[in-house]
């Protein structure tokens, strides 16, 4: 099923998806949007940020229930001024979302395999639009040192390895003829140039 509306940047860390998203916020028709992220702000999304810094320890089974458990609240609950994006959606707000099930299918299938992020993600709804930020991990990861705080995944290796698992999925999906509209960036271009190709395709929604 596609949620009219829902829009969704995806791409490993430091490709650009939360440049982009806060130079939306500057838009002058900003309310007409609801911008949101996974993890969420619910009790559920702060736990697992807090695990991305390391300060929990999980299996890599139990942290793909909790990202599905977070997605689900981010979808259909109140619990955080991020959650109800259907209803936002379907109340005319165009969402724009820094990740979604698409990250669990990238990252939670590198560490535990394939099979049990799809399970968990099966049933939620696709985006209208995929904006997938392509670049190098060697790139990004320059990017994301610059910034001077890592997060567990934020290692050359599994940069690496997620970044090919990124294009498999995306061609997945490509090849699936689902209705989702996917749009390939190349992130590694001027923030201006990424801006200008987003622009494009959301002229068609306001």
């Amino acid at each position: 099923m596609i949620l009219k509306n829902f829009i969704v940047f995806e791409g490993i860390d430091g490709a650009g998806t939360s440049t982009q998203i806060e130079m939306l916020k500057k838009r002058q028709d900003s309310n007409k949007f609801f911008f949101t992220a996974e993890p969420t702000d619910s009790e559920t999304g702060k736990f697992l940020r807090r695990m991305l810094k390391g300060d929990v320890e999980l299996d890599a089974r139990t942290s793909a229930f909790l990202f599905a458990a977070d997605r689900n609240e981010h979808l259909y609950g109140s619990g955080g001024t991020n959650c109800g994006v259907v209803n936002q959606a379907e109340n005319g707000k165009i969402v724009v979302s820094d990740r979604y099930l698409f990250s669990s299918l990238t990252y939670q299938s590198v560490t535990c395999g394939n099979e049990l992020p799809r399970r968990l993600n099966e049933s939620f709804p696709l985006p209208q639009i995929l904006f997938f930020f392509d670049i190098d991990p060697e790139i990004s990861l320059k990017r994301v040192l610059g910034r001077g705080e890592t997060e567990i995944y934020e290692k050359l290796d599994f940069q690496k390895a997620t970044a090919e698992r990124y294009r498999a999925v995306i061609k997945e999906y490509e090849e699936m003829n689902t209705g989702m509209e996917i749009v390939r960036l190349d992130a590694a271009r001027s923030i201006e140039e990424t801006a200008s190709v987003i622009e494009k395709f959301l002229g068609n929604l306001l």
